[in-house]
């Protein structure tokens, strides 16, 4: 019989083993039914399904029986490369979008660099004065912790103002030596408003000292009298000549500073008083003192209020 060919050969042991005598034989005119599935079991006996649609069709199988029959990781990895399809169009939308917002992003910084080159081109334009300004700080222990906080805000102001300035003054320093053992008194002018002596322009040769003292008009005189005593030069700005005002003439140190600035680059005394001094202060030039409509001249909102000083 055919089977006995088969029976020669070592590897088909196993086979005759199984057709024993309890076993019936068929015989080769009547083909045993084939009753296993299309797919063929894979080493762990599960049914793989991972071949295209139409493979699954010709299997037999549709999708929630290919899926029934798949182990979970397989189903995880099917659905995840469907999500990925069906997902397409909109990761091409995504990097569109990203494209878009990098070139945005470039297109700005082109901009932003052209915008610093033109603020540069207008720095070097800037003409600094070979005036210098001198802030006195030896009045610690005539105020409280509140007012010297208040007089740092204002050289704060200060530095702030004259980096902005078209005429700035020379940079200011923190020196802890005294003005007088760095500069000739002869070229010193100490700016007090008790000063006999009145400006009427400045001397962008001179350094001119403005008195750092937050005390609220409770030492009067100390300036005039500390720059008698140490044999310096001393004047008051001509506030008077240009501009009345309903309170006292006595300027925060910030105010001072911002004067100076104003009129070196107005080269005028009353355009420099107004556009600096508070609408507190009621600062209206003079001959306009009763047109209570033009005080809004000096533009200045009530952000010193707490940078008064003497």
């Amino acid at each position: 019989m055919k089977y006995l060919s088969l029976v020669e050969k070592p590897v088909n042991k196993p086979i005759q083993k199984l057709m024993s005598s309890e076993t019936p034989i068929e015989s080769p005119e009547e083909p045993k039914e084939n009753t296993m599935s299309p797919e063929v079991p894979d080493v762990e006996g599960k049914v793989k399904c991972s071949g295209s649609p139409v493979e699954r069709q010709e299997a037999g199988l549709n999708m929630e029986e290919c899926l029934e029959l798949m182990s979970k990781r397989q189903r995880k990895k099917l659905l995840k490369q469907k999500q990925w399809e069906e997902q397409k169009d909109l990761r091409r939308q995504k990097r569109k979008e990203k494209r878009q917002k990098r070139k945005q992003e470039r297109q700005s910084k082109l901009d932003s660099n052209n915008e610093g080159n033109d603020r540069k081109r207008v720095r070097r334009e800037v003409v600094p004065s070979t005036l210098r300004l001198i802030v006195d700080c030896s009045f610690d222990d005539l105020m409280v912790l509140k007012d010297v906080k208040k007089l740092h805000k204002q050289i704060q102001r200060c530095y702030a103002e004259n980096r902005k300035a078209f005429h700035p003054v020379q940079d200011i320093q923190i020196r802890t030596e005294h003005y007088t053992e760095l500069i000739k008194k002869e070229d010193l002018v100490y700016l007090t408003s008790d000063s006999p002596d009145v400006l009427s322009e400045l001397d962008e040769k001179k350094a001119y000292v403005i008195g750092g003292l937050v005390d609220h008009n409770h030492h009067k005189g100390i300036t005039y009298q500390k720059a008698v005593e140490q044999g310096i030069g001393h004047a008051q700005l001509p506030l008077g000549n240009f501009v009345k005002m309903n309170s006292r003439k006595v300027l925060a140190v910030n105010h001072v500073f911002e004067i100076i600035l104003a009129y070196l680059e107005k080269r005028d005394w009353k355009e420099a008083f107004v556009s600096v001094l508070p609408q507190r202060k009621g600062a209206v030039p003079l001959g306009e003192a009763n047109d209570s409509s033009k005080r809004a001249l000096s533009g200045k909102e009530d952000e010193d209020n707490d940078l008064e000083s003497n």
